[in-house]
């Protein structure tokens, strides 16, 4: 057989990528062939013989992940034409079985490859797997990291801040270092002033010792003067006491006329204080009372002089006396408003003397004061007169006198649309206030619900008197309505003070200023009436306007004067004791039962 005539096998590429099943096998269609080949018998061979080349290995569309070229991803070319050469010589052109067999040779050799090259791509997936896993665990590393970055981000803010305190705290540590140096010498100059003041004390003491014997010797003096006056004052006591009672038996004789009562109180001293020199109250007289002052002799003699002034009131209260025995004194006259007459009671003294305490008293029943007692007593006797058939009702209000304006207590609205309030006279000629809130009561209790509203309403400060002074006049009125109609008016007073002591400035002063013209006013009403004056100026005050009914009218006034056991108190505690003189002193008219 000629070499032109030889059949040639074809060849595949070298470098074509093969791609296979899993299994390895050649393709179906391949393999039918080759059985059908094996069944059929031997043909005889012929010169113009023509071999039908296999066809080319199918690629199967497994899908494989894309790998980089390799040596041992490709599969190595086929023989080449001069093999098939050498091939065709050693086997005849007839041979198909044998080049079959070749053939097939070369397919379990690609197989071979093939499944080589699966596996190496498995271990690439695996590879590729864990590179995978390791690039999740970088990245989750990396967030970490980040996380952790932030957190030293922060840190480092915080850390900044602390060294800018500490700083600040290190400059503040020098300065106080500087303070320490300039405290220490100014420590060592003041050890050096107390060395000096101390031997100037010694020099003093020793010219103590030298006064106090000269001061018993004027005090031997002293008490041979006392001896003498004790026996002046015995028989001005008993002067006095006789005096006494021939006035007593004469108010009882003209139980018609009714005067100004007054009664004085002295107010006990706070603890802490010494005992009570300047003011005497006589054991066995609780009408009389004397103020004594150290006052020095007028020749210039280094012995000083007692000056006394004594003063007589309807009932003196000293610093022991309770609050049941003070509302004695004006029980009688509580009752009166309920028998038909107008009745007035009210505090006067300067600030810090008792006059509130006077009035109203503390919380505990036994120091209840005034008010509260006499609110008790009004529904008590009430209550037992209804059995016996009487009806009453009775009207609460309270007023106040703020800088000369009259101001409502009972007032719950706006306070910026408070109305304004004027004293008018009705046509009884009685002293009435214009929008007023009067308020309807039937027991002891609603009286003293509005008594605690209108003393958060009223108007108090602090001064160099009294922490909490009154910066007000006020007025607590009860109108009772039966047979007869009639009132009973309760007040306290703001209390009179001297500027230098008050320390009143702005409007301290300003309020203080007020309260002083108006208790002004009310001498200057009380003298008119002690001098029986044809015209009393009311009208010069809102106070003595509003208490005309009670000072000039058909009442029965009674006024506590309150009197402060400080000996720095004492021009005001003299000032307070004469006004009260001259309140005793006046008539004011002939009282007499209201009826309707």
């Amino acid at each position: 057989m000629d070499k032109e005539n030889t059949p040639r096998l074809p060849v595949m590429s070298g470098k074509r990528a093969l791609t296979s099943s899993s299994d390895g096998e050649l393709p179906q269609p391949a393999q039918k062939k080759m059985r059908k080949q094996e069944q059929e018998p031997p043909q005889k061979l012929k010169l113009a013989t023509s071999v039908v080349p296999p066809r080319r290995p199918v690629v199967l569309k497994a899908t494989v992940k894309q790998i980089r070229p390799t040596g041992a991803a490709t599969v190595a070319g086929a023989p080449s034409r001069a093999t098939l050469s050498t091939g065709a010589s050693r086997r005849p052109g007839w041979d198909l079985k044998g080049k079959v067999s070749d053939m097939e040779t070369k397919v379990q050799n690609y197989q071979t490859r093939i499944k080589s090259v699966n596996q190496e791509n498995e271990c690439l997936k695996a590879s590729v797997s864990k590179a995978q896993k390791r690039t999740a665990e970088i990245e989750e590393e990396n967030n970490r990291l980040k996380k952790r970055l932030g957190q030293c981000e922060e840190e480092l803010v915080t850390l900044v801040t602390i060294k800018g305190d500490l700083e600040k705290t290190t400059e503040e540590r020098d300065g106080l270092k500087k303070d320490f140096k300039k405290l220490t010498e100014e420590h060592k100059v003041l050890e050096g002033l107390r060395d000096h003041l101390e031997s100037e004390l010694c020099n003093v003491q020793t010219q103590l010792s030298i006064q106090t014997s000269a001061l018993s010797r004027c005090q031997d003096s002293l008490k041979e003067s006392q001896e003498m006056v004790q026996n002046l004052e015995e028989t001005v006591a008993h002067q006095r006491e006789d005096l006494h009672l021939g006035e007593m038996e004469r108010r009882k004789l003209h139980n018609t006329i009714q005067e100004l009562k007054a009664t004085s109180g002295v107010r006990p001293l706070l603890s802490g204080k010494s005992d009570i020199l300047h003011i005497q109250l006589p054991a066995n007289d609780n009408k009389a009372l004397t103020l004594a002052k150290m006052e020095e002799s007028h020749t210039g003699r280094t012995v000083d002089t007692q000056k006394s002034y004594n003063f007589s009131f309807d009932r003196v209260f000293g610093p022991r006396s309770s609050q049941s025995e003070v509302f004695e004194e004006i029980s009688l006259l509580v009752q009166s408003a309920l028998d038909g007459y107008n009745v007035c009671c009210f505090a006067y003294g300067q600030t810090g003397s008792g006059k509130t305490f006077t009035m109203e008293g503390g919380e505990e029943g036994d120091k209840w004061g005034v008010i509260p007692r006499a609110v008790r007593q009004i529904f008590k006797s009430a209550k037992g007169l209804g059995e016996q058939g009487w009806q009453y009702s009775f009207t609460a209000s309270f007023v106040e006198i703020y800088n000369e304006t009259l101001r409502d207590l009972l007032y719950r609205g706006n306070p910026k649309k408070r109305p304004e309030h004027e004293i008018r006279k009705n046509p009884n000629n009685e002293i009435t206030v214009t929008n007023l809130t009067y308020q309807k009561v039937t027991n002891e209790d609603e009286v003293h619900n509005l008594i605690m509203l209108a003393n958060q309403n009223r108007s108090t400060a602090r001064t160099g008197m009294n922490d909490h002074s009154s910066r007000s006049h006020s007025r607590g009125k009860t109108q009772t309505e039966t047979q007869s109609a009639t009132m009973l008016c309760l007040v306290d007073l703001a209390g009179s003070e001297r500027v230098q002591k008050s320390q009143s400035q702005g409007e301290r002063f300003k309020e203080m200023t007020a309260i002083n013209s108006s208790l002004t006013n009310l001498g200057i009403v009380i003298a008119a009436l002690a001098n029986k004056d044809s015209f009393v100026p009311y009208r010069n005050s809102k106070l003595t306007y509003l208490l005309q009914n009670c000072l000039g009218g058909n009442s029965k006034t009674l006024m506590f004067v309150n009197v402060s056991p400080e000996e720095e108190s004492f021009g005001e505690s003299l000032n307070s004791l004469r006004f009260a003189s001259k309140v005793n002193d006046c008539v004011i008219a002939t009282v007499s039962a209201n009826k309707k």
